[in-house]
């Protein structure tokens, strides 16, 4: 593609989207927060972040044709990042919202992770395969999660359509996704000091 990256952080009221603007633009990207759907569909390259519960995220992004947008820009294969619930969102449901739709890019279903202190607050490895383009450069490294639901190793399927990188609390949980233009960490890449910001360098890299 070439030259600077424009990129669109999709504000839907649950996320922190000034301190990813930040992280973004450190990448040499220029940044726009926007709710306007044909600007989140025209984007270099489109954040979703997300901060609460999935049921709560969900109707903000609804409220937007946020959803909307994440299945049109798959569909043409341009990029996207989901960030913490940004990438609980993509499954099917969670058991932290019952009866509430995900966007279910991915037929599978977030659960409560099996641990005797939640939220998992702080920093934890991440277990990366080889082929990662998101962990590139930065394999074995600790980054900063907040949260108490998770997809699970126990239940992941032997036909995941995505690339998965993995971290551990109490239960082994997806820390990360790859699948095609469509990327996503569970962890705060904005929060996790210069491996986050790696991991915003990869991705706007992967499509410049």
């Amino acid at each position: 593609m070439g030259g600077v990256a424009k990129i669109a952080v999709l504000d839907y009221g649950f996320g922190n989207i000034r301190s990813v603007e930040r992280a973004l633009q450190r990448s040499g990207s220029d940044v726009a927060i926007t709710r306007d759907f044909e600007s989140a569909i025209n984007a270099d390259g489109l954040v979703v972040p997300g901060v609460g519960a999935f049921g709560q995220c969900m109707s903000g992004l609804r409220s937007i044709r946020g959803d909307e947008v994440i299945r049109e820009r798959l569909r043409k294969n341009r990029p996207i990042l989901g960030l913490c619930v940004g990438l609980q969102i993509l499954f099917e449901s969670s058991a932290e919202s019952e009866g509430i739709d995900g966007v279910a890019i991915f037929n599978e279903r977030i659960e409560r992770i099996a641990a005797p202190i939640l939220p998992h607050m702080g920093w934890n490895l991440v277990d990366t395969p080889a082929s990662s383009i998101l962990f590139d450069g930065i394999e074995r490294e600790r980054f900063y999660f907040v949260h108490s639901y998770g997809r699970l190793h126990g239940d992941a399927s032997a036909s995941m359509k995505y690339l998965p990188s993995w971290s551990e609390h109490g239960s082994r949980f997806l820390a990360a996704l790859e699948f095609g233009s469509l990327s996503a960490t569970q962890f705060h890449p904005e929060k996790s000091g210069e491996a986050g910001l790696h991991i915003l360098e990869n991705w706007v890299r992967s499509f410049q």
